[in-house]
C-alpha cells in the first residue's frame, strides 16, 4: 500500500482522524481489519498507474486543505457564466472555471494553509489561528514571537 503522505501532519496537530463508517447494520467491522484497510482504493490504483501520487487530506478543516480554496475560486468564476442546461455548456464552463484559477493563487492558498497548520501545531485555537494567519500573511510560517504577541493582545 502506498504511504499516505501528509497524514502525520494532522496527527501532530492533535486533529482527530475520523473512523471509517460501515454501512448501517453492518457489524462485520471490516473497515477496522488491517487486511481490508491495506487494499488500495480504485483512485489510488488508477493514479499510481499514471505515475501520480495521491495525497489524502482530511474531509474537514478547509483552512488546512488549499484545494478547498481553489474550488471556491473556480466556483466564483463558474457563477459568472450564463445559466444553461446543456451538458456541453456545463462541461465547458466547469473546465474553463478550473483553468481560470491562476497558479499564483494556488500557491498563495497553499501558503495560507501552511500557516494554519503551523498555528495549530503551536497550540492555537481556531480564532487565534485565523488572527495569526491574517496578521503574519507575509510569512510562510508563523514567527517564534507569536505566543508573546498573543499574550500582549489578551493582556491589553
Amino acid at each position: 500500500m502506498p504511504k499516505r503522505k501528509g497524514s502525520w501532519r494532522f496527527q501532530n496537530l492533535g486533529i482527530p482522524r475520523r473512523k471509517a463508517r460501515t454501512a448501517k447494520g453492518d457489524n462485520s467491522g471490516a473497515t477496522e481489519q488491517t487486511d481490508f484497510t491495506a487494499v488500495p482504493s480504485l483512485l489510488e490504483t488508477a493514479c499510481k498507474e499514471r505515475g501520480v501520487e495521491v495525497l489524502f487530506l482530511p474531509k474537514f478543516h478547509c483552512e488546512l486543505n488549499f484545494i478547498e480554496q481553489c474550488w471556491g475560486s473556480a466556483k466564483r468564476t463558474y457563477r459568472l457564466n450564463p445559466p444553461s442546461s446543456k451538458e456541453e455548456d456545463l462541461q465547458r464552463n466547469v473546465l474553463n472555471a478550473l483553468e481560470a484559477v491562476p497558479i499564483e493563487s494556488m500557491r498563495r492558498y497553499a501558503t495560507r494553509s501552511r500557516r494554519f497548520m503551523d498555528a495549530y501545531s503551536k497550540g492555537l485555537n481556531g480564532a487565534q489561528a485565523a488572527w495569526a494567519a491574517k496578521k503574519y500573511r507575509s510569512h510562510r510560517t508563523l514567527p517564534t514571537s507569536l505566543m508573546a504577541d498573543l499574550e500582549g493582545i489578551s493582556g491589553a
